[in-house]
């Protein structure tokens, strides 16, 4: 038994493609057109688990794009070389709300996609 995916709330397909595909690096591994919606899933590199790309429909979904955490961090991506990793996403764009730390369990930072989620860069 494991988590296949979790839905990502986000406003349209396409950016959220470029972004997770382009700047993240995760593989497109599914876009099935459904006729008004398509299935988009994105997968880390070597992950089991991915995000279903949900297209906000209504109000109260685009009221959710970037704030399914409330707040928080609530995405963590584990990295096996964390400098590269950090210094691969800053020249890409991506803008970290704090310089790596270091925490028992490893080192972190944390950064926002262009759709507002938080996220936790993890490595040792």
């Amino acid at each position: 038994m494991y988590l296949s995916a979790i839905a990502l709330i986000v406003p349209d397909y396409d950016p959220a493609i470029a972004f997770y595909c382009g700047v993240m690096g995760f593989d497109l591994t599914e876009d099935v057109d459904q006729g008004r919606k398509r299935w988009v899933r994105v997968t880390p590199p070597g992950a089991q688990t991915g995000f279903i790309l949900a297209r906000a429909e209504g109000k109260t979904q685009e009221e959710a794009i970037g704030n399914q955490g409330a707040g928080r961090v609530w995405l963590f991506l584990k990295v096996e070389d964390f400098t590269a990793a950090f210094d691969q996403l800053t020249a890409a764009g991506v803008t970290f709300e704090e310089e790596p730390r270091h925490e028992p369990y490893g080192k972190v930072a944390v950064f926002r996609d262009p759709f507002g989620n938080r996220w936790d860069l993890l490595g040792d």
